[in-house]
């Protein structure tokens, strides 16, 4: 839209008294709470609707049931574990049985085709961003940038070759590459190396993609490469085996413990293994999973992934004709309701946890090959989300704090950020995608992603509310998040949802908790919002210190300020128009960037308040509302 026909501010102005409808509490109220214009007061102290949640606690892990096992084959899985044989526990007498596959698996999750296409050419291609295949270092001990080592090192590729052409087509350039791999690692090590090559995660996702693709890369006329790849596939087995324990996180070891399944089914002799592995999946899956389904590390990318293992895996089920245990199906069902609470109303996923934009058709493609059919959860607790779906609006809001270290995989210092869309435009954004940087995205802005300023949320002197470590670390700060959320009927306005957190990010290094009210109104027209500094500790801290509210913007979208530069006008793609007001400091339009589905940078822009506030405290109230 050219600036010439951004409607007249003036002319659509928010009253002021809309936006301070949210001050610091007065003398006799609770604090925080919030108070509304005077002709809303009688509406909100009779409330026709409300639900109040208690105060955030830990996280707690998952219960899956035990797979059932008669007694007997509880003494293999003894056994198995002890270190005998599986040979000897399935076939104690008789001839030995070279490695081979009993069944070809139907490959329930269709790669990249585009990728697929690029590796016919030459190139490994890794959202966006062409890697020779003749320059791939196979043995891993070169480094390579996270997302090429793991295309590389899981066998990922399998599948964007298998849905780029006809298998015979294609066959030749797995061979190709498998040849590479197998004559870089010659030699399996004893246990989990520095290397990518052979941690536990990919290389659980090498077995399960090799079985589950088989037909790729032993149906050539090599007939010496068949008999390595087979032989491979028992040594990788057996490597999990001894170090799936070892693995660097509990989702690794998930991963891991699917893949000795899949083996376990799909290799002469595997039912010792298969019942070891399903005894050490449930165990596994139950550590990586709060109770309402969101894995640890509280990335949706992680997440994704452990629904793909999962979905691999009952198809080795499906494969051998044998009935996945129930177990499995749990699992999946707990999993896809959580992932499905951070998609905007496009379908596609929000900016969370090092996540960015993944499309709306890969995420229905998992969701659809999951079999799971469910609704999104409008309060995620355990893992950490609140939504809001208003009218066509959808609102997500981080009310954890970030994961622990031991589960960070993209750790990011989020807590109390929030997106919101409207009629699938995103209009405020976290900047995301740290999860891809090495592609397009350099690997240089990977901490910056994880940092609180690249999330819309407040910010003081310019400090991460907690602290960011390399390589997906997390270190100290928000260690309580305190949320409450409410349903209220309000006269004049109708139904709204008033969502109230904190956090203690701040208090140690500046005295001060931040606290965070949203209310969306139920027909999605308004979002208004307020951030409170709040004093801590016994002696309060004299002096200033500078704060920054963000506000990224989504792709698109054209800001103007107004004159007093109190409030922004937004003109979105759709033709809508939204205006933002703010009652305190000074509003200014700022450059950010917002990584897309494709995991392209793009450049945005970004509404920040900032100014100085007193280490005594303040509050800071804004209004979002679509006009006209």
């Amino acid at each position: 839209m050219a600036e010439g026909t951004f409607p007249d501010l003036a002319a659509h102005e928010v009253d002021d008294s809309d936006v301070t409808a949210v001050p610091l509490a007065s003398e006799g109220q609770a604090e925080g709470d919030l108070i509304l214009p005077a002709n809303d007061a009688d509406a909100a102290s009779e409330e026709v609707r409300q639900e109040v949640i208690e105060p955030g606690r830990a996280l707690a892990i998952a219960d899956f049931p035990a797979i059932s096992a008669n007694p007997a084959e509880r003494l293999i899985r003894l056994a198995y574990r002890m270190g005998v044989p599986g040979s000897m526990l399935s076939m104690p007498i008789g001839k030995k049985v070279g490695p081979r596959l009993l069944a070809t698996v139907t490959n329930p999750l269709p790669g990249d085709r585009a990728a697929g296409i690029a590796l016919r050419a030459g190139h490994f291609l890794v959202h966006g961003v062409k890697t020779p295949i003749a320059q791939a270092d196979f043995a891993g001990t070169a480094r390579m940038t996270p997302p090429v080592e793991r295309v590389v090192h899981s066998f990922e590729w399998l599948a964007d070759l298998d849905a780029c052409a006809p298998r015979e087509d294609v066959a030749p350039v797995a061979e190709r590459i498998l040849g590479a791999w197998l004559k870089a690692n010659a030699k399996t090590p004893s246990r989990p190396g520095k290397g990518a090559a052979w941690s536990v995660g990919n290389t659980g996702e090498r077995l399960l993609n090799s079985l589950v693709h088989a037909p790729l890369i032993l149906s050539g006329v090599d007939r010496q490469l068949r008999s390595r790849t087979l032989h491979a596939l028992a040594d990788t087995a057996r490597w999990l085996d001894r170090n799936v324990g070892r693995a660097e996180d509990r989702l690794a070891e998930t991963v891991g413990w699917c893949a000795i399944i899949a083996a376990g089914l799909l290799m002469p002799g595997g039912r010792p293994r298969r019942l070891y592995g399903e005894a050490g999946l449930v165990r596994a899956m139950g550590e990586a999973v709060g109770d309402d389904g969101g894995v640890l590390s509280r990335s949706p990318i992680a997440q994704m992934d452990a629904i793909a293992a999962l979905v691999k895996l009952r198809a080795c089920y499906e494969a051998t004709r044998r009935e996945p245990p129930q177990a499995i199906e749990d699992m999946l069902a707990m999993l896809v309701p959580p992932l499905l609470s951070l998609v905007h109303g496009d379908g596609s996923l929000g900016s969370w946890q090092g996540s960015w934009a993944v499309p709306a058709s890969t995420i229905s493609t998992l969701v659809e090959a999951s079999k799971v059919r469910t609704r999104p959860l409008r309060e995620v607790r355990q893992w950490g989300f609140q939504r809001v779906a208003a009218g066509k609006s959808v609102l997500h809001f981080d009310t954890a704090p970030p994961p622990m270290p031991r589960h960070a995989r993209y750790g990011c210092a989020s807590t109390l950020a929030f997106e919101f869309s409207a009629a699938g435009q995103r209009i405020v954004v976290n900047c995301g995608g740290a999860a891809c940087a090495g592609g397009i995205v350099p690997v240089r802005l990977e901490q910056g992603l994880r940092a609180t300023a690249a999330h819309s949320t407040l910010t003081l002197d310019d400090a991460n509310s907690t602290a960011i470590l390399i390589n997906g670390g997390i270190g100290n700060g928000v260690s309580e998040v305190e949320i409450e959320r409410r349903d209220l009927e309000i006269e004049g306005q109708g139904p709204a949802t008033r969502i109230e957190a904190s956090h203690n990010g701040y208090a140690a290094r500046y005295g001060l908790v931040h606290r965070r009210i949203l209310i969306a109104r139920a027909d999605g027209s308004e979002l208004r919002g307020e951030d409170l500094l709040v004093p801590t500790g016994r002696k309060g801290k004299r002096g200033k210190v500078g704060y920054a509210i963000r506000f990224h913007l989504g792709p698109d979208i054209e800001a103007r300020l107004s004159e007093d530069r109190q409030g922004a006008g937004l003109a979105l793609p759709d033709g809508s128009y939204w205006q933002f007001r703010c009652t305190e400091g000074e509003l200014a339009i700022e450059e950010s960037l917002w990584v897309d589905g494709n995991a392209r940078p793009v450049p945005v822009q970004q509404l920040v308040i900032q100014g100085l506030v007193s280490r005594g405290g303040g509050n800071f109230s804004w209004l979002l509302k679509r006009m006209g």
